[in-house]
């Protein structure tokens, strides 16, 4: 059986894609992202699909990372939502997860309030705080090692990841 090297997860803005771009290259791995696999299967982006409802999203989504935890053996970021799926979560139980954690005030200036973000809705710092607050449970629940990014350049977070896997791996 193959399986990503790292899975990247977190809220939304964290970082996930950035970061598995650099530890792409870091690591001599290729990265997969499952928000890109469900764009690419469906030919709509993440937020045209939000427009039928959260429910049909995650669907497609529990797909695309089921797929990717079988086919991939690189660098994995997850969309954000997609430790909800208890499906997900049980997957993920055999594979090394990275938490790239993040605090509000960090991540209300990544995303800059991004009104092109479904799951941030039309009030997206009181969604995010909902959001931040309601996921971290479950973004604990999965991780094998959590990456605090606040207040760091990608980078740094990268460079970060790397040295927990170093430790993780030992």
């Amino acid at each position: 059986m193959s399986a990503p090297r790292v899975v990247l997860v977190g809220p939304p803005g964290v970082g996930k894609t950035t970061v598995g771009t650099l530890l792409s290259g870091r690591l001599g791995l290729p990265l997969r992202d499952t928000d890109a696999d469900v764009e690419a299967r469906t030919g709509r982006t993440i937020a045209d699909l939000f427009l039928d409802g959260e429910p049909e999203f995650r669907v497609l989504e529990v797909e695309a990372v089921r797929a990717a935890l079988a086919e991939h053996t690189g660098i994995l970021a997850l969309g954000g939502g997609a430790v909800l799926a208890p499906e997900t979560r049980a997957a993920l139980r055999d594979h090394t997860v990275v938490f790239l954690s993040v605090e509000l005030a960090d991540a209300v200036r990544r995303t800059g309030l991004d009104m092109s973000r479904p799951v941030l809705g039309l009030n997206p710092r009181a969604t995010l705080r909902t959001l931040l607050a309601a996921r971290r449970p479950v973004y604990d629940e999965v991780a094998t090692v959590t990456v605090p990014t606040d207040g760091r350049t990608p980078d740094e977070v990268a460079d970060a990841v790397v040295a927990a896997l170093e430790v993780v791996s030992t």
